[in-house]
């Protein structure tokens, strides 16, 4: 996704093994371009049986940002003392929340002394100036990439398109709507 991609190479750029999941297979050659190590297509594979024969120790960091199904393979797949960081729950932005029926996940956590921590951008508001000006120089160094969709939209009116193409899963990178021609 949009925010996917970069954190796939803010974690490669701080050392780690980055494992990454996707949908196609032009975004499992997307992500190893931006440098993951280890790529589960989750319509081909089960990413927990994946994981758990790949890595049967866990994993010590997942970003999650897809919610549901994938959030419960995250949380069973953490470390001893793993964090899990959300920063949303796509599969559930368009459906009412999913009602689930299962044991407290607080037992899962503490058996492994186990952390999720959440980041809702509003609430490091003043923190962004900051991470923006480190981001731009990664970007001009040539550190950090930002990949971009092939779909063009054009203007206000192409917004809700946008957000569909988004939401259909069928993009690869950032979606950008231009606002201008270039022309102005």
């Amino acid at each position: 996704g949009g925010t996917g991609q970069f954190a796939v190479q803010l974690a490669k750029l701080a050392g780690n093994h980055v494992i990454g999941t996707c949908g196609s297979d032009d975004k499992i050659e997307l992500l190893k371009r931006l440098g993951c190590d280890h790529v589960i297509n989750y319509k081909t594979e089960d990413v927990g049986a994946v994981l758990s024969a790949t890595y049967p120790r866990g994993l010590d960091v997942v970003y999650e940002s897809v919610g549901r199904a994938m959030f419960d393979t995250c949380v069973d797949h953490l470390a001893i003392r793993g964090r899990l960081l959300v920063i949303g729950f796509i599969s559930e932005y368009l459906d009412a929340p999913e009602v689930v029926n299962s044991a407290r996940i607080y037992g899962k956590l503490l058996g492994k002394s186990a952390s999720i921590r959440s980041m809702f951008l509003l609430h490091y508001i003043r923190q962004v100036p900051e991470h923006l000006r480190r981001l731009l120089a990664l970007y001009d160094t040539g550190k950090l990439r930002a990949a971009v969709d092939r779909t063009r939209f054009q203007g206000v009116e192409q917004v809700v398109d946008a957000v569909e193409h988004l939401h259909s899963g069928r993009s690869t990178g950032k979606v950008v709507v231009q606002m201008w021609d270039g022309n102005s």
